[in-house]
């Protein structure tokens, strides 16, 4: 039995969601892009489900997934509850904030490879208010019209 371009095309999907899920996982240290990351390769599974059950004929991997999203909003609302917990008592997102909450008499793991812009906040340049003309020279802007 030969499948049918449609199951192809949704093992293709699958596939491309898992591995998009798996390099986002590998890759990122933000926890946010760690659980959508997570989620993605459920929801990939999920495609070659469906792909198979309708391309068999039964409503076994249908069913399946129903269970898988049923799981996925479970771990959802716990993921969000750890996400806030960390990020209430460390103030970042980063995974190696984690560090932090572990029990006191473990040892803390050093990742020698954190970036430097995790220890001094990033400033930005901020415009004028509205309304507010900035400090100007216009004695200076005179002469470089003239030159």
């Amino acid at each position: 039995m030969t499948p049918s371009p449609l199951v192809l095309d949704g093992l293709v999907v699958g596939a491309m969601l898992l591995t998009l899920g798996l390099v986002g996982i590998l890759s990122r240290r933000n926890l946010i892009v760690m659980f959508l990351s997570a989620e993605l390769m459920l929801q990939g599974i999920s495609v070659s489900l469906v792909s198979w059950s309708r391309h068999h004929g039964d409503w076994g991997g249908q069913v399946l997934v129903v269970f898988v999203l049923t799981v996925a909003a479970c771990e959802a609302a716990l993921a969000l509850v750890f996400v806030l917990q960390a990020f209430a008592r460390t103030g970042r997102l980063d995974a190696a904030a984690w560090q932090s909450l572990r029990e006191s008499n473990l040892p803390r793991t050093i990742d020698l490879e954190l970036p430097a812009s995790d220890a001094e906040p990033l400033t930005f340049p901020r415009l004028t208010p509205a309304g507010v003309e900035p400090d100007h020279d216009p004695d200076a802007a005179l002469e470089r019209e003239h030159v």
